[in-house]
């Protein structure tokens, strides 16, 4: 008896199982769009009846302006320890600046060179200032007038990460382009 039962459990559910499995088939969808005739004459449009396209405002920063050499071009090159060389990397950033530079002549930046925590207070500076002269260096070479760029070393003395450890590290060992004056209002 116990058999008889195991086994009309087992065929009602496999054939509970097949019944969920199976699709129906779609029913045929009746097509409801008008009926083009080329021989009916149109009405004229009432030019009143024709509403103005909605401008979408850009939701970017506004050219010219410090969000946009930011975001859009980028501000900071990174360097590896102890050095003051740039990579391809570093290179393309620098590039995007001078390109943005050369679209707006009145703006004028302050370069600054970082460095992370470790070495002394004396060596850092020297790295820095070696790092934001390189910077000014490149975008000079690119045709920046000089007369536009100031350099300064801050060293250690103005992380962006404040952890000790290799990420935050790397992140301090930069060379950051600041837009003193001349961007557009955002």
């Amino acid at each position: 008896m116990r058999r008889t039962v195991m086994s009309s459990a087992a065929i009602a559910l496999i054939f509970g199982a097949a019944a969920c499995a199976s699709k129906p088939e779609p029913e045929p969808v009746a097509d409801t769009a008008p009926v083009s005739n080329d021989t009916a004459q149109t009405e004229p449009v009432d030019e009143s009846d024709i509403e103005e396209p909605k401008r979408v405002m850009d939701a970017g920063p506004a050219a010219g302006s410090i969000e946009d050499f930011t975001v859009n071009v980028g501000d900071r090159v990174y360097f590896d320890l102890d050095q003051y060389r740039l990579d391809q990397d570093d290179q393309e950033i620098l590039q995007r600046q001078a390109a943005w530079l050369e679209s707006y002549p009145g703006v004028r930046i302050l370069v600054a060179g970082n460095c992370d925590e470790r070495g002394t207070r004396e060596y850092n500076l020297a790295l820095g200032e070696r790092r934001a002269n390189t910077v000014k260096n490149y975008l000079v070479s690119l045709g920046v007038d000089p007369a536009r760029i100031e350099t300064v070393s801050y060293g250690k003395e103005r992380p962006i990460a404040t952890e000790s450890n290799q990420a935050a590290w790397a992140l301090n060992r930069n060379g950051f382009t600041q837009i003193m004056s001349g961007a557009a209002s955002s």
